[in-house]
């Protein structure tokens, strides 16, 4: 796909704006919500909403909603996105306007992960109980046993593997299990819970699942389960747990439909309300593995609350494909 022109010309002029340039710059970096925008580039939200729209009309940027919440990232699969690797490439790195909102951005970004350390460390104990809040979890885990298969899976990973629950539901299938998360709180219940099931296999990491250090293809079985909601890459966390799965192996992604529960961002600190087919198979596509229908698990009609939609995505690599130099490097 390219642009002709008048498109061309109106894309550099779109980004050639100095809080253009300086928006392109943050997102480049992760997605980003107008709010975060404007606390960052310290301008009133209808200023940045107006130039994040002139972006969007050049096709420089993409625009998502996210249940009350917009979020915009660069178009980096279209003629957009090497526009702005030309303007990014050539901008001062240095400058200190830029390296101002790179630290600013930084900042925010700090912020959440302490608030969600401290959510996760306050909440470790009860987490099984908080996790089958809005969801039916034996008919969830049911569906992942029947999509993972029978096994016997010589290496299983669990990115995000919060309290081990996953470990404990697959680790029986598997000779050798690992489990990576970032809170400590939830690695010594998760070492609590395996070793009550008997489960010597199973091996829990203190690790960040956007950038594990994990060899290529390390394993047959890797599962993200209910984690990309709580992240501000997500697209990057698949493309790593895509990463570690051996030719004929299977990745497993559990996590939500997109719905509109807001009070889930700010009381238990989720970052996206939900994922669309289309965008998790776009994901999984560019990670290099088959996409399939995903299973998608709907609350109970007589379930009293609010409920939320389960979508599983099982995702195989082809068993002559073998991750690459370029898979690694566009994991990490």
């Amino acid at each position: 796909m390219t642009w002709s022109a008048q498109q061309t010309v109106e894309g550099f002029a779109a980004a050639g704006e100095p809080t253009r340039l300086r928006i392109l710059t943050l997102l480049a970096r992760e997605e980003l919500a107008v709010t975060e925008l404007g606390q960052i580039l310290d301008q009133s939200q209808p200023r940045v909403s107006r130039h994040l729209k002139l972006l969007s009309e050049a096709g420089l940027v993409e625009r998502f909603p996210d249940g009350a919440w917009v979020f915009y990232r660069i178009a980096w699969e279209q003629p957009g996105g090497a526009l702005v690797r030309a303007a990014l490439s050539v901008a001062d790195a240095h400058d200190p306007l830029l390296r101002a909102d790179l630290e600013r951005l930084g900042a925010v970004q700090a912020a959440r992960a302490e608030a969600a350390q401290a959510y996760f460390a306050r909440n470790a104990a009860r987490w099984d109980d908080i996790r089958s809040l809005y969801l039916e979890e034996a008919d969830v885990e049911s569906a992942i046993l029947e999509q993972a298969g029978h096994g016997p899976f010589s290496s299983v990973v669990d990115l995000g593997t919060g309290a081990g629950r996953m470990l404990t539901l697959l680790g029986p299938r598997a000779r050798r299990a690992l489990g990576l998360d970032l809170s400590q709180q939830m690695l010594n219940i998760a070492r609590a819970n395996t070793a009550a099931s008997g489960l010597g296999q199973c091996e829990l990491r203190h690790g960040d699942i956007r950038a594990t250090g994990l060899p290529a293809g390390v394993a047959d079985l890797v599962i993200v389960h209910q984690v990309l909601h709580y992240l501000m890459d997500p697209a990057a966390a698949v493309a790593e747990a895509a990463r570690l799965v051996a030719p004929g192996g299977k990745l497993l992604v559990v996590d939500f439909a997109p719905h509109d529960l807001e009070f889930l961002r700010d009381g238990h600190q989720h970052r996206r309300l939900g994922f669309s087919d289309e965008e998790m198979e776009r994901w999984l596509g560019e990670a290099g593995l088959e996409v399939y229908p995903a299973v998608t698990l709907p609350p109970p009609p007589a379930r009293r609350g609010p409920g939320l939609t389960v979508k599983i995505w099982a995702a195989p690599r082809g068993a002559g494909r073998i991750p690459s130099v370029s898979d690694e490097r566009s994991a990490a």
